[in-house]
């Protein structure tokens, strides 16, 4: 039997034309700024600054990444920021995920007052003044606990949450497991949490990109330097570059201006090397996550 061809019309063809069209700058556009941060990394600082470099690297040198390795508070902050990011996602999941199955029960009473009471907090807050001042009431300041405990509910991932257990899980699979004896808090870790885990790894992925990602929380409330997450000395670094520029556009004295040219080179050799060990971690973890990331987000966002 022999197969017919179907022949796509002129529409079909405008359409894919332009979608590839469309598809290829959106790849540019997502692409080249990561290309362009690692080429930078590996060039020289004067090429950078100067536009030489536009895509790949112009004056090839390490210099950048011995300088990241030999600043002692880069580590601290790596250190720290793996510690809040594995820890505080924990917290995350420990909470979100059985509130998010609670919400989803049919049997729970009062669950859509529950949910208009959460999503109220999404909408509104206390502001940065009245939250510092309860923070400091409960003796949270300069501490561990509130960069892991501060935003442990996002009430975004309850709703995903919610609605992946309300349409993936069959009520009947419930009703099954109560007629057997099993207790609820039974059902959910023998049953339900093994056929979970396209939610659980999109629920992880987001919140370990946002301990990553964090900086204000820290910017805020820690003032000890040992605490500090990585993209605090990130930050650090970035205004010292652009401090370094505007006063050396600033300057009338040649020692001075040398001096500060050498800390503005300094921090540009430095500033995209750290950007790339930063993001490094999430982008090797997120290529062995994106089956299950993938179908949880389609579960979790179209149903429901």
């Amino acid at each position: 039997m022999t197969g017919i061809k179907v022949r796509a019309s002129r529409e079909d063809r405008i359409f894919e034309v332009v979608n590839g069209i469309l598809l290829a700058m959106a790849f540019v556009v997502i692409v080249y700024p990561l290309v362009f941060v690692l080429s930078a990394s590996f060039s020289s600082p004067k090429a950078v600054a100067s536009g030489e470099m536009l895509l790949l690297p112009k004056g090839v040198t390490l210099q950048g990444y011995r300088q990241i390795f030999q600043y002692q508070e880069i580590w601290t902050g790596y250190a720290n920021t793996l510690f809040y990011t594995v820890l505080g996602t924990m917290i995350n999941l420990f909470v979100t995920i059985p509130c998010g199955y609670a919400l989803s029960r049919r049997d729970m009473p009062l669950r859509g007052a529950l949910m208009v009471y959460f999503m109220i907090t999404m909408y509104f807050n206390s502001g940065i003044i009245p939250h510092y001042l309860n923070v400091r009431s409960m003796g949270l300041l300069n501490t561990r606990t509130i960069l892991l405990v501060g935003g442990a509910v996002s009430v975004y991932n309850l709703i995903v949450c919610r609605s992946f257990f309300g349409t993936s899980i069959p009520w009947a699979l419930h009703e099954a497991a109560r007629i057997d004896g099993a207790s609820d808090a039974r059902t959910f870790v023998d049953i339900v949490l093994p056929l979970s885990k396209p939610i659980l790894v999109v629920i992880a992925l987001y919140c370990a990109v946002a301990h990553w990602n964090s900086y204000f929380t820290a910017m805020v409330y820690i003032q000890d330097r040992k605490l500090f997450p990585l993209q605090l000395f990130l930050r650090e670094i970035l205004l010292k570059s652009q401090a370094a520029t505007a006063m050396l556009s600033n300057t009338a004295d040649a020692e001075a201006a040398m001096e500060l040219y050498a800390q503005q080179e300094a921090a540009n050799q430095i500033k995209y090397g750290v950007i790339v060990v930063s993001t490094l971690p999430m982008m090797m973890v997120y290529p062995w996550l994106q089956r299950f990331f993938a179908k949880g987000v389609m579960i979790g966002s179209v149903k429901g």
